[in-house]
């Protein structure tokens, strides 16, 4: 089997996954809003409460994996505004993290197969390089190249992350830990798109994303 096989095997598995996921969520959180009407004591509020708050965050960690491992994600009609409200949706659960970017700005690559896909895997990816928090951004670094900043405390990637995303250390070495940078990294060969990082001293880490289909 290629690894174009195997790729296209794990968007349909991941796909079929968040959808057969989402749906019951989906029934937690329309039960939770009938509790809500019915009303109740203050002690089913906080409960009602974290039943909401949990629902919503395993509702909009679904979008967000069916976007990066989904067959749905590849598609080229999918925008940096519906790549930046979906993970907006999942750091609203993440206190320690934020996103500060303009999705209607030039971000240096036009959509294409795979564009929505690739943004957000890498934004995942820059989760990873911050232990205690931060912030990400997004902008234009070039024509044909994206550039994604992580600002945050002591940020670097674990050991074995980078190896991962590049594909220089042998699939036995991989843990869940280091699953999702050899996922994009094969994302990323399939769609036509080169990602490379610049780690910093200064909390600061730096990666681009370039088109190696540029329009022109």
């Amino acid at each position: 089997m290629s690894d174009t096989d195997s790729i296209i095997i794990l968007e349909l598995l991941a796909s079929k996954i968040c959808h057969d996921l989402i749906s019951p969520v989906g029934a937690i959180a329309n039960g939770v809003e009938i509790l809500e009407e019915l009303g109740g004591s203050s002690d089913n509020d906080d409960v009602i409460a974290l039943i909401s708050s949990s629902a919503a965050q395993a509702n909009a960690k679904l979008k967000m994996m069916r976007m990066a491992y989904g067959i749905g994600g590849s598609d080229s009609s999918i925008k940096a505004e519906e790549v930046h409200k979906i993970f907006g949706e999942f750091l609203e659960g993440e206190n320690r993290l934020s996103q500060n970017w303009n999705p209607y700005a030039d971000l240096g690559i036009e959509p294409k197969d795979g564009f929505a896909k690739m943004l957000i895997s890498c934004l995942l990816l820059l989760i990873d390089a911050l232990p205690r928090g931060g912030v990400l951004s997004v902008e234009s670094d070039a024509k044909g190249v994206m550039l994604l900043t992580a600002e945050g405390e002591n940020a670097r990637f674990r050991d074995g992350y980078i190896p991962a995303l590049k594909h220089t250390i042998t699939t036995t070495k991989l843990d869940p830990k280091l699953i999702h940078a050899y996922i994009t990294g094969l994302l990323a060969q399939k769609y036509g798109f080169e990602i490379t990082i610049e780690e910093s001293v200064n909390n600061f880490i730096f990666l681009r994303i370039k088109s190696t289909t540029v329009s022109s």
